[in-house]
This record gives C-alpha cells, sequence and structure tokens, in this order.
C-alpha cells in the first residue's frame, strides 16, 4: 500500500512568500487592531461615547466588506501581486489620512477609505498561500502569517500606544504608513506574478462569476461560518482597552507591557498551532480552541479590579484559545472553492467577515455602556455571554465545513505547489 507523504519542504522563494505576506498582514493587522487599544484615547480626544466609537471600528468593517464583495467577481481575472499592490497602495493612503484626522467625522471617512482597500488584502494573501502551497503545508503557512497578529501585539501595538502617550495617536498611524511603504517597495520588485489561476479560462461575465460562487450551496457552508466567526470577536475587541483601563484599572502605561506578553506567548502558540494543525485532525484543534476561549472569555467579562501580572496571565490563555481557533479554522476555509473560485471565494468570505465583524461592533456598543468618559463600562459581562453563545454556535457550523473538505480531498492529494 503506498504510503502517505509527509509534508512538504518548503523552497527558498516559498520562505520569502511566508515572510513577505506576514510582514504585509502585519500591516494590516496593526491598522486595524490599533484602534481598539487607542479606543479610550479616542474617546476622551474626540468627545465621542461609545456607540459613536462602535460606529468609527464598524466603518473600516462595513466598507471593506463592500469592496470584497465588488471585488470577488473580479479577484480570479487579474494576477494575484498585481491586485495585491493595487488595493495595498489604497491602504496605505487611507491609513495616511487616518493619521491627518482631525475630528470624528474625517476619522471616520478616512477609515472608510482604509476600508475599502485594506479589507480585500486578507482574502487576497489567503488566495496566494493556497495558490502557492499544498494543503498538507498551509497549517504551518498559516501559522507564522497569522503571527502577523502576534507581532501586532508584541511591536506595533506596545510602540503604537507609546508613540500615541509620548505624542499624539495621529503619529501612531504615520508609524504604519512608513513601515507599510518599505513592505509595499519590497512586494513590488522581489515577488513574482502569481497567474496559474488564469491557466483555466473563464467564460462567465465577472457578476456572473460572482453570482455562481455565492449561489454554489457547499461554498454557502464556509460563508455562513465564517460570518458566526467574525462576530464574537468584532464585539469584545474594540471595546476591551475601555474596559481594561476603566473597569480593571490598567493604566495607560501598563497597556504596552499587557499586549507585549500577550503578543510573545501568542507568537510562541500561532506557529506550534499550525504545526499541530497540519498532523493532527484540525476541526479538534479548533474544537479545543473554541472551548477554552469561551470559558476564558466568561471568565474575562466578569473580571474583578486585578493586578496587572494576572491580567496577562488571564489574556494569554485567552489568545491561546482564539489563536487555536483562528489558524485550522482559516486552513479548513481555503480548502472549500476550487481553485477557479478561490480568489472569489476568499473575496466574499473576507466580505462577510467585515460586515459581520461592524455588526457585531455596533450591537456590542449598544450592549455596554459608559455614564462618564471616566466611568466603568456596564454590561460588560453581558456581552461576555453573548460571545460565549457565538463561540458555541460557530463549534457546529465549522463541523460541516470540515465534513466538506474531508469529502472532497483525497489521502492523496499531495500535487506538488506551484512556486510562480
Amino acid at each position: 500500500m503506498k504510503e502517505k507523504r509527509p509534508a512538504l519542504n518548503f523552497s527558498g522563494y516559498q520562505k520569502f512568500i511566508v515572510f513577505i505576506l506576514a510582514f504585509l498582514q502585519f500591516t494590516i493587522v496593526l491598522d486595524f487592531m490599533i484602534i481598539s487599544p487607542l479606543g479610550d484615547t479616542l474617546i476622551k480626544d474626540l468627545a465621542i461615547g461609545t456607540k459613536e466609537f462602535g460606529l468609527v471600528v464598524s466603518s473600516y468593517a462595513f466598507s471593506a466588506g463592500i469592496s470584497g464583495i465588488l471585488a470577488a467577481g473580479f479577484a480570479d481575472r487579474f494576477d494575484r501581486k498585481k491586485l495585491l499592490l493595487f488595493f495595498y497602495t489604497g491602504f496605505l493612503i487611507g491609513t495616511l489620512f487616518c493619521g491627518l484626522a482631525t475630528s470624528y467625522q474625517a476619522l471616520m471617512i478616512a477609515r472608510v477609505i482604509t476600508g475599502l482597500f485594506g479589507g480585500v488584502i486578507g482574502s487576497i494573501v489567503l488566495a496566494i498561500i493556497a495558490d502557492l502551497f499544498d494543503l498538507n503545508q498551509r497549517g504551518r503557512v498559516m501559522g507564522f502569517v497569522q503571527m502577523a497578529f502576534a507581532g501586532s501585539q508584541i511591536l506595533g501595538i506596545p510602540f503604537g500606544i507609546y508613540i500615541s502617550n509620548v505624542l499624539n495617536w495621529h503619529y501612531t498611524f504615520i508609524m504604519i504608513v512608513v513601515v507599510a511603504t518599505a513592505v509595499l517597495a519590497v512586494v513590488i520588485f522581489k515577488m513574482k506574478p502569481i497567474t496559474a489561476h488564469l491557466d483555466r479560462k473563464m467564460d462567465k461575465h465577472p457578476v456572473h462569476h460572482l453570482w455562481h460562487t455565492l449561489k454554489n450551496p457547499t461554498y454557502r457552508i464556509g460563508f455562513t461560518a465564517t460570518t458566526f466567526l467574525a462576530i464574537g470577536g468584532f464585539m469584545i475587541m474594540p471595546f476591551s482597552t475601555p474596559f481594561l483601563i476603566n473597569n480593571i484599572h490598567i493604566s495607560k502605561e501598563e497597556l504596552p507591557l499587557l499586549f507585549m506578553f500577550t503578543g510573545i506567548s501568542s507568537m510562541i502558540i500561532m506557529p506550534t498551532v499550525g504545526r499541530i494543525s497540519d498532523r493532527v485532525d484540525k476541526y479538534k484543534v479548533f474544537a479545543f480552541g473554541s472551548v477554552v476561549a469561551m470559558v476564558l472569555m466568561i471568565i474575562y467579562a466578569n473580571l474583578p479590579v486585578i493586578p496587572l501580572w494576572e491580567m496577562v496571565i488571564i489574556n494569554i490563555f485567552l489568545f491561546i484559545g482564539i489563536m487555536s481557533r483562528m489558524v485550522p479554522a482559516t486552513s479548513l476555509n481555503t480548502s472549500m472553492p476550487e481553485i477557479h473560485d478561490r480568489g472569489a471565494y476568499m473575496s466574499i468570505t473576507a466580505s462577510l467577515q467585515q460586515m459581520a465583524g461592524g455588526l457585531g461592533a455596533v450591537i456590542a456598543g449598544f450592549i455596554v455602556h459608559q455614564e462618564t468618559e471616566h466611568s466603568p463600562i456596564e454590561n460588560f459581562p453581558i456581552l461576555g455571554y453573548v460571545v460565549a453563545g457565538i463561540i458555541l454556535i460557530t463549534i457546529l457550523l465549522m463541523k460541516r465545513v470540515d465534513t466538506v473538505v474531508k469529502k472532497k480531498l483525497k489521502p492523496t492529494d499531495v500535487s506538488p505547489p506551484q512556486t510562480a
């Protein structure tokens, strides 16, 4: 009997792709994530409430969702490198406008522009990974690329908060622009065209291609799971920093340390989860992480005033659960579409994530309440229970995704990856 081939080694070019995509994702994630740690500062500096802040967060998400749907029909008709350059340049310009914004309205407009371009990039990155890496490599690739999340925690967010504390929050966005400009230059000069998906001639009009992808009953299973995955994270994230500052009494000076230690743990966890998910059943890893996240979310939302070191420990275990969900879920989802639908599927997936997350942020803004800018965040425990319930639903939905993927892929599906 023919033995299944072990996971393939990475070529030098593949290692470069993993590195540059991880760095690129770092800037995207940092731009999106930094809003949450700056939440308390923005609420006070712009004289807005939790509802208005929820709208600032959701403005990026909704615009990203709309642009993703519009781009989906065209996503498989162009060189993926060219698409990446177009949207990354727009993201860079939008982030610059965020740094120049001086009012709530201006910041809202800047976040919309950033979302229109930045929200599509994640789907392009996933399509590139699925094109260039075999399935038995993707868990490790996802683990490293999604280390951008950890990198933003270790370096980006602490440094961004420090810049905000020393100078002001405008310079935090300018910092992202500087880093993103360097990444853009490397992509322009070093990344090869990615055109293998164009070998299959497409007769459908872009709108028809979009509709074909949307109405596919198998794909809708992945779309539904993706939607619920996004809602929970977007509900809790925007108000975590105001909660930490006003309820747990973590100072602004301590916040960088909290994010740094959490990020260091994530840097260790994500590659480990990626390797485990390549060797063990991906759904089992996802289900384990979901249970851990669900329990820790309830504990987190009901915390009394505790010292920083206890908060660090709780945060680390919470992120162990979150990372153990993200990596296997993303790996499974990239295996749902056929290669000629991959760009459209990933664009729609990213759009649904963003719009569902935007809806979650708006709903959360109505659940929680802050009487004054220095008073505690009210109803945060309710928010924690709601998020835990959504996590439970995703466990059931991802089981259906896992079933579809296992039926689709044969045990010997180890065709060599493309490297150009």
